[in-house]
């Protein structure tokens, strides 16, 4: 089935795209989910998932053929990272769905915090031009930045996302399905879009930062909540971790900080800032964001207290959006964050603790490639 002989470093992409000749027609992979009992996941990773003793993983990767505009077939390289340690049902579902993904792209598992942002690079390096994102919004972010480390990495590859985190904003922004095989079936058949990259610029100890962000920043109470959160509570009770560290979070000193852009300034103890509508799941806090039109979307809580929670929380629940008399709101390209009196707010990107402000926030108009339904 292969299109030339088959040499020990492509010896995985032979096995991987072998046809039979209804399929060979047709320019699909044999392989779908389904069609063989699953193999247990570790029997999977040492049996299905091995070609002479090494991980296909660490391997040159597979080719994978996906339909591409007007009927044209070519071939991608696709390579899915992902955290093999991911607890939950949603976790187990996709370990028993890797049996059938190895023979689509290559896997590659992180061991720690932040390895898919290296992986992510490498993949980019060794020509892959397709990454996958398995995981949540924390998974999603480092991907991002893995292909921003890489030169002109945004022109040369295409994310895709397999939503298995607590929250999945992003996946959810995108219209991306929770179910893991129509997640993957936007990967393999959907269509590309780009859409805008927004990028947060600061400083830390070693100097000049960047981090991308690919859904909503914020600065104040919420960066410090996602500070505080409890990994280990996290796993057990998920989104619910992030409540309780807010209300510790609520009982602390709330700086006041200044956010200005554009010839607009508002000052509060949160700020919000919006590439896409929705935050913190389904919440559409930025309801006149659009992912595609070259703005960023703030929206400043002049109190972060009690009162604050009062009057902001229960319409949030109940309708998914915040009152506006509570919040002062503007759009802007760029957005400087910063405290007065020599204090320093943390702040978050993608629902991930990023650094302290200063910080000053920029949108890169349709410079992320995206595979959406």
């Amino acid at each position: 089935g292969c299109s030339r002989a088959p040499t020990a470093r492509d010896a995985s992409c032979c096995r991987a795209t072998e046809l039979t000749g209804q399929e060979e027609r047709r320019g699909e992979t044999l392989g779908a989910a389904g069609q063989h009992p699953p193999p247990l996941f570790f029997d999977a990773i040492q049996k299905v998932f091995s070609l002479r003793g090494r991980p296909l993983w660490l391997t040159e990767g597979f080719f994978w053929t996906h339909q591409i505009g007007a009927g044209k077939d070519r071939a991608v390289r696709a390579c899915v990272i992902f955290n093999p340690a991911a607890k939950g049902d949603k976790a187990a579902r996709f370990q028993t769905l890797l049996a059938s993904l190895g023979r689509d792209c290559a896997l590659r598992p992180t061991a720690s915090p932040g390895d898919a942002r290296g992986l992510t690079a490498t993949a980019i390096r060794e020509g892959f031009d397709c990454v996958v994102a398995a995981g949540g919004d924390g998974t999603l972010n480092e991907v991002l930045n893995g292909i921003g480390d890489v030169p002109d990495g945004f022109e040369r590859v295409r994310l895709g996302i397999l939503p298995l985190g607590t929250m999945n904003v992003f996946a959810m922004e995108l219209g991306i399905p929770a179910a893991l095989e129509a997640a993957w079936a936007v990967v393999r058949d959907g269509r590309e879009i780009a859409v805008d990259l927004a990028r947060a610029n600061f400083n830390d100890a070693s100097g000049p930062q960047r981090r991308y962000f690919a859904q909503m920043a914020g600065a104040g109470l919420d960066a410090r909540a996602i500070e505080r959160v409890s990994l280990p509570l996290k796993r057990v009770v998920g989104p619910l971790a992030y409540v309780w560290a807010g209300l510790e979070a609520i009982c602390e000193h709330q700086p006041q900080i200044r956010a200005s852009g554009d010839g607009h300034a508002a000052t509060g103890q949160l700020v919000l800032l919006g590439n896409g509508r929705l935050y913190g799941g389904r919440f559409e806090v930025f309801p006149d964001a659009d992912l595609r039109d070259g703005w960023l979307e703030v929206c400043v809580f002049p109190r972060a207290d009690w009162f604050g929670l009062a009057r902001c929380g229960l319409p949030l629940l109940i309708n998914g959006r915040v009152p506006e008399s509570a919040v002062r709101r503007f759009r802007a390209r760029e957005v400087r964050l910063e405290c007065a009196s020599g204090e320093a707010a943390g702040f978050e990107v993608d629902g991930e603790w990023a650094g302290r402000t200063p910080v000053t926030f920029n949108v890169e108009p349709r410079r992320l490639r995206v595979l959406v339904p």
